[in-house]
């Protein structure tokens, strides 16, 4: 698969896959995360949320994700984790950006032409 054909990410996904990278999480842990990691610039209705969610699994950027420990007593919370290919996608993507960064540094230093 060519990982840069799937870039750029867009802010919704690119927060999604970055709440996913420490460790698995249910939907309302993912939904608050997406929040706080963009400084509450991403905030998703339900539905957004859950769309995003059914794309990435559909792409196998993710998957669910059995968790005990998310157990309630009356139904189990559906768990995501990245995939392998979610890691790669949010690795080159965080690369994309980085470089991106590194170009707008040099250029307002004036060390790049």
């Amino acid at each position: 698969m060519d990982i840069q054909a799937n870039l750029p990410l867009t802010e919704v996904t690119y927060f999604i896959l970055l709440s996913l990278a420490s460790q698995p999480k249910h939907g309302y842990a993912i939904m608050k995360e997406v929040e706080l990691l963009s400084e509450k610039r991403v905030v998703m209705s339900t539905g957004t949320l859950y769309g995003a969610l059914k794309r990435l699994l559909d792409q196998e950027w993710i998957v669910r994700s059995n968790n005990d420990t998310e157990r309630s007593s009356k139904r189990e919370k559906k768990g995501y984790r990245l995939t392998t290919l979610g890691t790669r996608i949010l690795d080159a993507e965080i690369q994309r950006l980085e470089a991106l960064v590194r170009v707008a540094q040099l250029r307002t230093t004036g060390e790049y032409p």
